[in-house]
C-alpha cells in the first residue's frame, strides 16, 4: 500500500466534531505493544502479530494486517495510527546521495541522508528537531532546539524512504545530538536489533555524539553498537570555542570513559575531526590528537567542511589534510580521509530542513 503523505497523517481522527490524537505504533517495543493489546482487551499474541507486521511486513495500513479480526482492526484504528508516512522533500545528488525531508507532528522537517557506496548503502538519521548543543560551526545548532523526535518519527526515516529494503548501515548522525534523546534513540536500537524487530546486527548501527557523558556511558553499557565521537580539536579552549559542550563533558574526561571499553574486537570507535584551514590542521594538532587518544582503540576519520552561511571557516586544504592523516598514521592512529558527499545538495546537516523553512515563513 503507498505510504501516505504527513499532510494525511495527522495523528488525528475526528467524531463528532470531537478531535483524538492518534498514537502511532511504529517503534514501539514488543513489551509496548503487549500493554497496547491488552489494554484493548486482546488476546496477547495479538501483539506478537502487530510486531510482525511494523517490522517484517513494514504494513502501513490496519488493513493490510489480515490475521488480526477486522473489529480488532477497528478498535486499533480508534486509538493508534501505524505512523509510516512519506518523505515531504527530496534533494537527489549527481553521487547517488539522496537528502530526504520528513515533515513532524508539529509542523518541524528533519533531515536524513542516503549514501550509496558500492555494495553498502547507509542512512543518516535525525534524532531531534534542530539542536541545543550550540556548535559554531553546525547549521542544525543555528537553527535551535524545538524537541526531541519521537521513536515513530526516528524509526519512520529508515522504513519509509524508497531505498529502506537496501540499506546496510544506519548511522544516528543527523539533525540533533543522539545522547540528548538518549531515551527514544535507546528504544529505536532496541526495535533494529531485536528478534521480533527488525533483526539487524548491532555491527550495522553507528550513534555519532559529541560526548554527552552519562547518556553515552548508558549507551555504551546497554547496546553493542558502534560509536562515533565528534572531538574536532584536542584543546580544551579551542575544543570549547567551537563545542560549547566541552564545558561540561571535557574531551579528555570522553577518552578516559571510553577507554574503560572493547573496542578492539567486534565494537568500533570512530574520532570525527572536521578540519579548518589554519584552525585545526597542523602538526601540533595532530600531535596532540595522537596523545589524546593514545589509550583508545580508534579509528580518526578527517573531514571536509562543507561551508554554511554567514561562517567565516573554511575547510583544510588537500595537502594539509594527507599531511595529518600521514602523521596520525606514523604514530600508530589508524587515520583515513572521508570522501565529501552530495556537494551539489546543501551537503551541510541542516541545510536543506533551513532552505524549507525559510521558504514557507516567506510565503
Amino acid at each position: 500500500m503507498p505510504l501516505k503523505n504527513y499532510n494525511m497523517q495527522k495523528m488525528e481522527k475526528t467524531e463528532n466534531n470531537v478531535a483524538t490524537t492518534l498514537t502511532p505504533l511504529l517503534g514501539m517495543t514488543l513489551a509496548q505493544l503487549q500493554e497496547v493489546v491488552k489494554n484493548l482487551g486482546m488476546p496477547r499474541f495479538t501483539a506478537t502479530q502487530l510486531a510482525e507486521w511494523l517490522y517484517t511486513h513494514r504494513a502501513s495500513d490496519f488493513e493490510e494486517m489480515n490475521n488480526i479480526s477486522k473489529n480488532n482492526r477497528r478498535k486499533l484504528a480508534s486509538l493508534y495510527t501505524v505512523g509510516r508516512y512519506a518523505p515531504m522533500h527530496e534533494q537527489r545528488s549527481i553521487d547517488g546521495t539522496v537528502k530526504y525531508l520528513f515533515a513532524t507532528s508539529d509542523g518541524k522537517a528533519v533531515e536524513s541522508v542516503y549514501i550509496p557506496d558500492g555494495d553498502r548503502a547507509t542512512l543518516c538519521i535525525s534524532s531531534q528537531k534542530g539542536c541545543r548543543m550550540g556548535c559554531t560551526f553546525c547549521m542544525t545548532g543555528r537553527q535551535g532546539f524545538h524537541g526531541n523526535l519521537t521513536p515513530a518519527e526516528i524509526i519512520n526515516q529508515i522504513m519509509s524512504i524508497p531505498e529502506t529494503e537496501t540499506l546496510t548501515n544506519v548511522v544516528f548522525m543527523g539533525m540533533g545530538e543522539p545522547m540528548d534523546n538518549a531515551d527514544a534513540v535507546l528504544q529505536v536500537i532496541d526495535v533494529l536489533t531485536a528478534k521480533w524487530g527488525l533483526a539487524w546486527s548491532p555491527k550495522r548501527i553507528t550513534v555519532s555524539s559529541i560526548g554527552k557523558m552519562p547518556e553515552l556511558r548508558r549507551l555504551l553499557d546497554e547496546t553493542s553498537v558502534h560509536i562515533a565521537i565528534s572531538v574536532h580539536s584536542p584543546y580544551h579552549t579551542e575544543r570549547e570555542q567551537l563545542m560549547p559542550v566541552e564545558r561540561a563533558f571535557a574531551v579528555t574526561d570522553v577518552m578516559k570513559l571510553l577507554s574503560n571499553y572493547d573496542f578492539a574486537h567486534q565494537r568500533r570507535l570512530s574520532v570525527e575531526y572536521i578540519m579548518w584551514e589554519g584552525l585545526n590542521d597542523d602538526a601540533m594538532h595532530a600531535d596532540a590528537l595522537a596523545k589524546l587518544l593514545r589509550h583508545v582503540d580508534s579509528r580518526v576519520n578527517l573531514i571536509r567542511f562543507h561551508a554554511i552561511p554567514g561562517s567565516s571557516l573554511r575547510t583544510s586544504n588537500e595537502a594539509n589534510m594527507v599531511a595529518f592523516r600521514d602523521r596520525l598514521n606514523s604514530q600508530g592512529i589508524i587515520c583515513t580521509i572521508r570522501r565529501s558527499r552530495g556537494e551539489d545538495i546543501f551537503a551541510a546537516c541542516g541545510m536543506l530542513a533551513g532552505k524549507v523553512k525559510d521558504k514557507n515563513q516567506n510565503q
